[in-house]
């Protein structure tokens, strides 16, 4: 009996512990407690760390851009999408475009993004996912149009407008544009300064649940 009691509280506790790192996955889902600390969202979410990390990297887009990105886009809400537009002021109606997740990323761009690198499997609800798309974006419009990955004011010009757009100079007769653009640099430069300030002390290489 004393063995057969052993097993069944091992099960339980097993048992217990897969449920609680599910609950914490699933939690995980919603957007940090602090979205204005780089160091704190890195330790909350040492997954995201890493991905953005290996993003850097791979493509030389810099993690405090990528976050700052993201923060503009969705404001780390994963399944975030554009408001539906209004019909006749008052029934929601379509959306504007096809954009979703966290950097907001249209369907054709996603599938040119999957084509490109292979990971047909990517999601845009999917942090790492993203932070990769976000380096290999800047990659793109860099080769593209010459922008710089480490000018986050130009960097999310291109963005936004895309290659093209960034080289024919549309966003010149959007003002909004420019200053969402100059929101997006100085949090990135905000971001840079708390993440050289704790990069050499967030955790490394240990199990992540998210």
């Amino acid at each position: 009996m004393g063995a057969a009691r052993s097993v069944i509280v091992l099960a339980a506790r097993t048992a217990a512990a897969v449920l609680l790192a599910v609950g914490m996955a699933g939690c995980a889902k919603g957007p940090p407690r602090n979205l204005d600390d780089a160091c704190v969202i890195f330790r909350e979410r040492g997954g995201w760390w890493e991905a953005a990390q290996e993003s850097y990297e791979r493509w030389g887009v810099p993690e405090a851009i990528q976050l700052a990105v993201v923060h503009q886009e969705s404001r780390f809400r994963h399944d975030s999408r554009p408001a539906r537009r209004k019909l006749l002021w008052f029934f929601p109606w379509k959306r504007p475009t096809s954009a979703y997740g966290y950097g907001q990323a249209t369907d054709g761009t996603w599938h040119d993004y999957q084509r490109d690198t292979g990971k047909r499997g990517a999601d845009r609800d999917d942090f790492e996912d993203v932070a990769d798309f976000i380096g290999w974006y800047g990659h793109r419009a860099h080769r593209a149009a010459q922008v710089s990955k480490t000018d986050a004011y130009h960097f999310y010009l291109a963005y936004h407008e895309g290659p093209a757009g960034y080289r024919s100079g549309s966003y010149r007769k959007k003002p909004w544009l420019q200053a969402v653009a100059r929101k997006v640099s100085n949090r990135a430069s905000r971001y840079e300064r708390q993440y050289a300030g704790c990069r050499d002390d967030l955790p490394r290489k240990r199990f992540w649940l998210f």
